[in-house]
């Protein structure tokens, strides 16, 4: 796991001032490798490639980039880890290896089979630049989910065209001469959804890499884009082509690939542990770890003194049980204020998953220990774990036939009442009765009780803010492809696609990647895995979502590991009591951004529906912690990144 950061101008360019650049560029992201910063130059093509390496797999130089082939005609940066790099390796018969690490194996497959032939081969998650020095073009390669993260653009610079490209905003923005500008479609993008949705970012003209996506620039400056690995299709031919086997049969198919997929992500030649909520997927991995392990495997949880947020409790009995040796930390509202102020910093652009404070702070626990962590990211996506699936297609065959008309009236009456209202109203009815926040549930059953179909439904129960409306000049909002229902009818099906093609690789991975690399650990996903991927694609509806629930076979596979009882509880998030602290410990800091004046500053947000929502927050009236907090998060970017200009 590393940074990585690189610069192309096609123009003669002295090396002394390429390394220079370059190294300005990786230093801006020195915490993603603290190990060893290393860069290589080709003057003749004003090339230059940076890296900062977080040593996991052969300390040793060998493992060193930016990397020559054994020809001396391909040289690659690479951030990540492949995880058959020894079955790869096997396979590259006549390859004298000079050391045992996996960015070997992968340039050395490059060149034996071709960039296109080669990745789809790799079992792991990556994000890479190949040069050809002979042909003078230049590949830029991301993985098939999009965990390891890779930002490009192509600028006119003081000194001409340039293509620059990074592990992170930040390497972009320390080449010299380059002024980023701030592209208001993107942040209405943000407003909307809490980050910004690829293949935008918040510069404009730069962009994100898409998962499963190879950006092919040539000599003569032409660039091709093309997918290796294409999620639509693998929905599309998984659910025409279902696994219609027992579901004895289908547990065992599952059980093994989880099991393989864990196992490899143990490899490391460095202290490795794993994140453990006490949920579905976070324990499904450390069971496989842990039954895979001579000893007892680390684990590290993040607790709340809220204890409607708190689940430390259960990530310790799942820890007991497996007897793994465990950590815990419980956070307070101070652990937030200390973290606030550098989140802008760490995540480049505006980011409001408010999740993204006890991830780094897990992620600094654990770092204490290990320099590896596993984690159960990616289990909701692919196995329908979310809650809004089953609820928005139950609402959908429930009132699908009704007038929309009709559903409009009566999702303004669920309205009237505040979601602090229905809950003091519902009080009386037993909690084993009735989910957590069943006020916040409510208001959004009506917002996506008015809608026209299941995907305005997905993007009504999503969405923050009407972005759009709120940032001036941000232009129209994209409709949604509407041609996604004929390749996917099932509303399930769909919404799933949706997820794992936007919110999971722009939010959660981002959020993952961004608040680990912050602390030097790197966060590895088993059940990312793309066989894994791609076999739950095929899953029948009924062996994923079944009484209410999601992930049914993925809970089988756990409680061959785990009793039943001690995971089955209400899905609670890994999330924090925003609200509760955005009306008391942080209501000072969130008033300074929020007044009047701090939002009028630059003339792009409309203050007016940012302060009746901070208001009626206040008053008790509504719960608005999201919406508040991805304005707020802007607004603290903003105040770090007064660079970027606003056009």
């Amino acid at each position: 796991m590393c940074g990585i950061a690189g610069i192309l101008t096609w123009r003669d360019t002295p090396a002394e001032r390429l390394t220079g650049r370059i190294t300005a560029m990786t230093d801006a992201i020195a915490y993603r490798g603290p190990d060893a910063a290393t860069s290589w130059t080709d003057a003749g093509a004003g090339l230059a490639l940076g890296h900062r390496r977080l040593a996991i797999v052969d300390l040793t130089p060998t493992g060193a980039q930016p990397m020559s082939s054994a020809n001396e005609r391909f040289v690659i940066c690479y951030n990540g880890e492949i995880f058959n790099a020894a079955d790869v390796a096997h396979d590259l018969p006549g390859v004298n290896f000079r050391g045992t690490s996996d960015t070997e194996v992968l340039l050395e497959a490059c060149v034996a089979w071709g960039v296109e032939k080669a990745i789809t081969r790799f079992i792991g998650m990556f994000a890479f630049a190949l040069w050809d020095r002979r042909d003078r073009v230049l590949w830029l390669v991301r993985d098939r989910l999009g965990i390891k993260p890779l930002y490009w653009t192509k600028q006119n610079t003081e000194e001409g065209p340039a293509v620059l490209f990074g592990s992170e905003l930040k390497a972009l923005t320390a080449y010299p001469g380059w002024a980023p500008q701030l592209d208001r479609a993107a942040l209405a993008g943000y407003l909307r959804y809490g980050y910004v949705p690829a293949p935008r970012s918040i510069h404009a003209g730069v962009h994100k890499l898409e998962p499963g996506h190879i950006l092919r620039i040539e000599a003569d400056g032409r660039e091709t884009l093309s997918r290796f690995w294409d999620l639509r299709q693998i929905a599309r031919d998984g659910v025409r082509h279902r696994d219609n086997r027992s579901e004895a049969e289908q547990l065992e198919t599952l059980h093994v690939l989880l099991k393989d997929a864990v196992k490899r992500r143990m490899i490391a030649d460095v202290p490795l542990g794993a994140f453990l909520s006490g949920g579905i997927d976070s324990s499904t991995v450390v069971a496989l770890m842990q039954a895979q392990s001579g000893q007892p495997v680390k684990t590290f949880s993040i607790g709340f003194q809220d204890e409607a947020f708190n689940e430390a409790g259960h990530a310790r009995a799942v820890a007991q049980h497996l007897g793994t040796d465990h950590t815990e930390l419980v956070i307070d509202p101070a652990h937030a204020r200390d973290v606030i102020p550098d989140l802008p910093f760490m995540y480049d652009e505006p980011f409001s998953d408010s999740s993204q404070i006890p991830t780094y702070l897990v992620s600094k626990l654990a770092r204490e220990q290990v320099t590896v962590s596993l984690s159960g990211d990616g289990g909701d996506e692919i196995f329908a774990g979310y809650v809004r699936y089953l609820g928005i297609d139950r609402v959908w065959n429930g009132v699908g036939g009704v007038p929309l008309a009709a559903r409009r009236i009566g999702a303004g009456m669920l309205g009237l009442l505040s979601p602090d209202a229905w809950d003091a109203l519902l009080s009386p009815v037993p909690a084993r009765h009735k989910p957590k926040f069943l006020g916040d549930k409510i208001h959004k059953g009506a917002a996506i009780l008015g809608q026209a179909d299941p995907d305005a439904m997905y993007d009504a129960l999503v969405s923050q803010w009407d972005g759009e409306s709120l940032v001036a000049g941000a232009g129209p909002r994209l409709p949604h492809d509407t041609t996604l229902a004929h390749d996917l009818p099932e509303t399930v099906a769909r919404l799933r696609y949706r997820d794992m093609t936007t919110y999971l690789p722009d939010d959660i991975l981002t959020k993952v990647d961004r608040a680990s690399m912050a602390v030097a650990l790197e966060a590895r996903v088993p059940l990312l895995d793309h066989r894994v991927v791609e076999y739950a694609w095929t899953l029948p509806p009924d062996r994923l979502l079944q009484g209410g629930q999601g992930k049914r076979l993925l809970r089988q596979v756990l409680y061959k590991y785990v009793p039943r009882a001690m995971v089955e509880r209400p899905k609670t998030g890994f999330g924090m009591p925003v609200g509760d602290w955005l009306r008391g410990p942080l209501r000072d800091w969130a008033e300074t951004l929020l007044s009047e004046a701090a939002l009028k500053a630059d003339g792009l947000i409309d203050p007016a529906p940012v302060r009746q929502r901070w208001q009626e927050h206040l008053g008790g009236r509504r719960n608005w912690q999201h919406a508040l907090w991805t304005v707020l998060m802007f607004q603290a970017w903003r105040a770090r990144w007064r660079g970027v200009s606003v056009p």
